[in-house]
């Protein structure tokens, strides 16, 4: 009895001894499978396409003014001379079209809307993902939407008919009584009354053709713009122009950024995609072909 008491006792302990051994074997495959600290969602790449929080579904929705102009925005039709955001030429055009191929949208995922520039950075909702207009980066913009990170450093420049009071004009002394124009809502139009700070109050036009149009009449001395703006414009739009000079950068450099609806978690992938382009040189490359120009002269203070 006793024997068969030991035996029995013995094979009671080689089963628990057994069961405790695959025991330890299923918790250290748990454990291999999910280590300590590690969830299913944190491995989720939150810019991956599919990831992506968008206006519309699987689809890149890019904001812009109307009419989108050269060298940002080129056309293939002979016929018009303002650009089409949808050609993936010109510089924007261009860079929005990397941005969306770095984030995985093929060119017919992505969807052009009309914005007008002076209400993209207004507050409020956005029938957006981003805008890309030649929008510079200011604080007072950033109180109420987003920007990603610079894509272009830009000067602001000068120009004028050549036979304009102003078309000598070698330092911002030379600007005081001249009578300038710009874009309402513009960089421009601030570096006029806050850098030039001419006598005569500036002409304020709804969009930049509105302006050129007052300085091809002769109804204004020069429109202020951004310097890829003024080597087209004198090239291609007004006759008998010129850029006049342009204007050391502001501490810190004007920069154009990619506009989003405040707290939109875009950004962040825009970001990675725009930091991508950089480092692989391809953003200097569409700059280089698109915004190139002969050096203007910059105006002394």
């Amino acid at each position: 009895m006793r024997s068969s008491l030991l035996t029995i006792g013995a094979a009671a302990l080689l089963l628990t001894a057994c069961g405790q051994a695959t025991s330890s074997s299923t918790d250290t495959a748990a454990a291999t499978a999910v280590p300590s600290g590690t969830s299913a969602t944190s491995a989720v790449d939150p810019c991956a396409k599919a990831n992506l929080t968008l206006v519309t579904g699987g689809k890149l929705t890019v904001g812009t003014d109307s009419p989108a102009y050269p060298p940002y925005f080129v056309t293939d039709d002979p016929t018009k001379q303002d650009g089409d955001p949808s050609s993936g030429q010109g510089f924007e055009s261009a860079v929005t079209y990397a941005v969306a191929d770095t984030l995985g949208f093929t060119k017919n995922e992505v969807e052009w809307v009309t914005v007008p520039f002076n209400s993209s950075y207004a507050p409020g909702d956005k029938n957006f993902d981003f805008d890309i207009n030649q929008i510079s980066i200011t604080p007072d913009r950033q109180k109420a939407v987003d920007f990603s990170d610079g894509y272009y450093t830009v000067n602001q420049s000068v120009v004028a008919l050549n036979g304009s009071s102003i078309a000598n004009a070698k330092s911002l002394a030379d600007l005081k009584g001249a009578k300038l124009g710009a874009q309402i809502g513009t960089t421009s139009l601030d570096f006029i009354n806050n850098v030039i700070k001419p006598t005569e109050k500036p002409y304020v036009y709804n969009d930049t053709n509105d302006a050129k149009s007052a300085l091809a009449n002769g109804q204004i001395d020069g429109i202020i713009v951004d310097l890829p703006t003024a080597y087209y414009v004198t090239a291609a739009e007004i006759d008998n122009s010129k850029i006049v000079g342009q204007f050391k950068a502001q501490t810190g450099g004007e920069q154009f950024g990619l506009l989003f609806a405040k707290g939109n978690p875009l950004v962040t992938c825009i970001n990675t995609a725009l930091a991508s382009l950089q480092s692989s040189g391809q953003l200097q490359k569409l700059q280089d072909q698109w915004l190139a120009g002969a050096a203007a002269p910059y105006f002394t203070e």
